[in-house]
């Protein structure tokens, strides 16, 4: 998915090829994943001129949202602070983030920087 939010509209030939850069994998096996991810709903397919095109059902910003929505609703019972202490004492979290999490805080709380 992550290569179909960055590349927008992409052919299976495009995603095996991004995706062969970092590993080695079958174009049979990248043409299988996103027939899954099409019947799931998370691709949407379309006939381009010489083979199908797919897109993204939904934004990437949209479908993280609702992860993170639900691992907060079913790890912590709807409180986030469980999962941001817990990201914070395994170090997770670099010190720039740290950082600019601190700032974005403050900018939201009308503090400004």
């Amino acid at each position: 998915m992550k290569i179909v939010w960055r590349l927008g509209d992409v052919t299976v030939r495009d995603v095996y090829e991004a995706l062969l850069e970092k590993r080695k994998i079958a174009y049979t096996t990248v043409m299988t994943m996103m027939g899954i991810l099409e019947e799931k709903g998370h691709l949407l397919k379309n006939q381009g001129e010489k083979a199908h095109v797919f897109r993204a059902a939904q934004a990437r910003d949209q479908v993280e949202s609702s992860l993170i929505r639900d691992l907060v609703n079913r790890l912590y019972d709807g409180s986030a602070k469980p999962l941001l202490v817990h990201l914070i004492e395994s170090e997770q979290i670099s010190r720039a983030e740290l950082d600019e999490i601190s700032k974005m805080l403050s900018e939201k709380r009308g503090g400004g920087a």
